[in-house]
């Protein structure tokens, strides 16, 4: 809860940092596709430098890994927060069009699972911590510079030896965002 506080924290003084125009600059988002497919919350802030540059922060509840199941006895406890750029290639409005998203992320938490087979009582235990960096894009539908949605798909080598040891050291997640411009 603390690090969520002090990312909100470092919106605000970004948001408070830039100078304000006539424009919108501020993007607020939601995937709705992975909360409805996974149970995984997707949270961002985009904050616009001009009609083709932004930066962008995202904070990710129950981030699950390649989209691997909770069924069974299978838990992941984690949380993520990505920092990015994007650059849009369209030129009707501004931060709307084909975009490409170059990012780094940290994941912290961990992954429990209950082999039977093993012991029924001991849980194994997945240290999920790890440093990525990687690349993505997608598309953005922007309606009246106030309502924004589009897909969008990642792609990221995650660091960790456990986790690439337990899953794979490259990671997908791929969403539907929904958004409001201010």
């Amino acid at each position: 809860m603390k690090k969520s506080l002090s990312l909100i924290a470092l919106l605000a003084a970004i948001y408070s940092g830039f100078s304000q125009d006539s424009g919108k600059r501020n993007e607020i988002k939601f995937n709705i596709a992975n909360t409805i497919a996974i149970a995984s919350v997707e949270f961002g802030y985009e904050r616009f430098f001009d009609e083709h540059q932004s930066l962008e922060a995202v904070l990710l509840f129950n981030d699950r890994i390649n989209y691997h199941s909770e069924k069974g006895s299978r838990e992941f406890k984690t949380q993520s927060y990505k920092l990015g750029y994007n650059y849009y290639f369209g030129q009707e409005n501004a931060g709307s069009g084909l975009f490409v998203n170059p990012f780094v992320k940290l994941r912290n938490g961990e992954f429990i699972e209950n082999d039977d087979r093993v012991d029924p009582e001991q849980p194994l235990i997945t240290d999920m911590n790890t440093f990525m960096i990687g690349i993505g894009g997608g598309y953005k539908w922007n309606f009246n510079d106030t309502f924004v949605l589009g897909p969008f798909i990642n792609v990221a080598r995650n660091f960790s030896e456990e986790v690439k040891d337990r899953f794979s050291a490259i990671e997908f997640n791929a969403g539907f965002n929904i958004g409001y411009r201010f």
